[in-house]
């Protein structure tokens, strides 16, 4: 390993991670069938700091396969589901009458945000009032209740679920709130050998107990690496440029983006490929950062931050295709 000003503790680190990494995804190939892209998706985001959000169809997985991540890395799990009449209170919490030796006074009690790993299932079926109380957790790892800040466990990760299939009812996250999560991960269904493995193995017998690889400490070590991991001004410029190239506004945008988007990505795009990028690498057993590592997340880094308008639509176009426009026009 070669990251520059490495101390012995982060090559520690290092090493820990790199001999786990096997064995992780061992241990969540006990319980979570194929999806590969999807896993490793999940733990770049947690090595990295970052949030997640999986879109896909029910019946997935999806509430397991967070599971199981959290038991692999011996985190604290907590799980909201996100109903239309769902308050603010219900996530972070509230202040409570209590009787103390003191007398009666108010003390708050905390709500499941209270945790390492929030599982936010289906976030858009709540309004937005609520769906923004996350917002502060999420950018500052912290929670204001009455005007008393409480801060957050270390880490804090939060994973977010959302149905597009149907879709009446709910409350499409607002660009604001999307841009705060480093992926929108995209689940789908199983090819035809891996779901008869599934229903093999769900309907024959139990299965075998995940068992911890890592601590709540290790993460916070890995977090710190992935920052240590160098990456080139020619890389980083690719990553701001990419970026860039998705704002209608930009004068050095492609025809097809200032015909088919309304809103491109921001800086926080630039910054996601980038620090995701740097997970990537590490998670690879890689010191660097490479062209590649960037093109293969832009997608589920970019595609939760692009727009598309009507004209887009009425054409066929998909955030998908436009995508791939870019990395092919980069």
């Amino acid at each position: 390993m070669s990251l520059l000003e490495t101390t012995e503790s982060q090559e520690a680190a290092f090493n820990r991670l790199q001999e786990g990494r096997v064995r992780v995804e061992a241990e969540l190939g006990k319980a979570i069938i194929g999806q590969k892209d999807v896993v490793e998706q999940i733990l770049l985001s947690l090595i990295s700091g970052g949030h997640c959000i999986i879109t896909g169809a029910p019946g997935l997985a999806k509430t397991l396969l967070v599971k199981s991540v959290a038991k692999v890395f011996h985190l604290d799990f907590q799980r909201i589901q996100f109903t239309p009449d769902l308050m603010p209170a219900d996530i972070t919490g509230t202040e409570i009458l209590t009787d103390t030796p003191e007398g009666r006074q108010l003390t708050f009690a905390k709500g499941p945000i209270f945790t390492n790993l929030l599982l936010a299932d289906e976030i858009n079926r709540t309004p937005p009032k609520t769906q923004s109380a996350l917002l502060e957790a999420m950018q500052e790892h912290q929670v204001t209740a009455a005007g008393v800040r409480h801060t957050l466990s270390e880490p804090f990760f939060v994973l977010a679920t959302q149905n597009p299939v149907e879709m009446e009812g709910t409350y499409p996250l607002p660009e604001a709130q999307l841009d705060r999560f480093l992926f929108n991960t995209l689940i789908d269904y199983l090819p035809e050998d891996d779901e008869v493995e599934v229903v093999t193995q769900t309907t024959s017998k139990v299965h075998d107990p995940i068992e911890s690889i890592f601590t709540a400490e290790d993460v916070l070590d890995f977090q710190s690496l992935v920052r240590k991991v160098p990456v080139s001004e020619e890389i980083l410029r690719f990553a701001v440029k990419l970026a860039a190239s998705s704002r209608p506004s930009d004068p050095n945008a492609p025809d097809f983006v200032k015909e088919w988007i309304s809103w491109g990505a921001g800086t926080r795009a630039a910054q996601a490929l980038v620090l995701a990028g740097k997970a990537q690498a590490l998670w690879h057993s890689r010191a660097h950062v490479t062209k590649e590592d960037i093109v293969q997340l832009a997608p589920p880094v970019l595609r939760h931050r692009i727009l598309l308008n009507y004209r887009a639509e009425a054409q066929g176009e998909t955030v998908e295709s436009v995508i791939q426009k870019l990395l092919d026009n980069a």
